[in-house]
């Protein structure tokens, strides 16, 4: 079990408060949009409830399933991080997204959070940043927007060809497909509450054990998983041709 200490929990929570004040507005705000341009709604109206339901939701059920593998990329991946920095990283991020979501302004609550956290792991003498792992995060940042522009055309397009009703359908099936497949494939190297304050790197050997080991545990479910039998050397005897 990973160690807490005192207003660890109360960080977390203002920090979490602070990603859902943001976030959240930037997708209402999309998606309002939208509909305006859609001319579903009218530029001077209310949010409509649905909207930030399913605003809230998303975010929440996206949080739930890849939360403990972000932890463990911040807090291990990029720079091994004690739970008092992990605390001081998070009033740090929250009192800023809280400040820009108070003025109005949009911001990447991604960046805060990593700067934050890379800010308060080299405070220490002997702390060590992977910037092999920082590179990853920015290249997964500059492909975000141009990915998430090609998937929108493609699923308007896609959903043209079948008419208005039976398009959303099949698009809405074809993204749930996705999804599914995606967090199927992440379950291969499971992240949770057990092993998100292992260290990050482990042997070449040791970690290929524990992914056939998970891999193993998800397939036994479906059928029976066959191991070799060890065969034991016979000694040679002496005379014997």
């Amino acid at each position: 079990m990973v160690k807490t200490v005192p207003g660890q929990i109360g960080a977390a929570s203002l920090m979490s408060l602070a990603h859902g004040t943001n976030d959240a507005q930037k997708t209402m705000g999309v998606i309002f949009l939208a509909l305006v341009a859609h001319g579903s709604l009218d530029p001077e109206a209310e949010m409509p409830l649905w909207v930030r339901v399913v605003c809230a939701v998303a975010i929440a059920a996206g949080t739930y399933m890849g939360g403990w593998r972000v932890i463990r990329t911040l807090g291990k991946g990029i720079v091994d991080i004690s739970p008092r920095q992990g605390m001081s990283a998070d009033f740090s991020s929250a009192s800023i997204i809280l400040t820009s979501s108070h003025l109005g302004l949009p911001l990447s609550t991604t960046h805060v959070a990593s700067g934050s956290v890379i800010g308060s792991g080299m405070a220490r003498t002997d702390a060590k940043v992977r910037w092999s792992v920082a590179r990853r995060m920015l290249v997964a940042w500059l492909i975000t927007l141009p990915a998430a522009g090609a998937v929108g055309a493609a699923c308007f397009l896609l959903a043209g060809l079948f008419g208005h009703l039976w398009g959303s359908i099949v698009v809405t099936a074809i993204l749930i497909a996705a999804c599914a497949a995606m967090w199927l494939r992440s379950r291969a190297s499971h992240v949770g509450h057990h092993n998100v304050a292992d260290e990050w790197e482990q042997p070449k050997k040791e970690r290929k054990r524990e992914i056939d080991r998970e891999l193993s545990a998800i397939a036994s479910g479906i059928a029976p998983v066959s191991r070799p039998r060890k065969r034991k050397k016979r000694k040679d005897r002496g005379g014997d041709r």
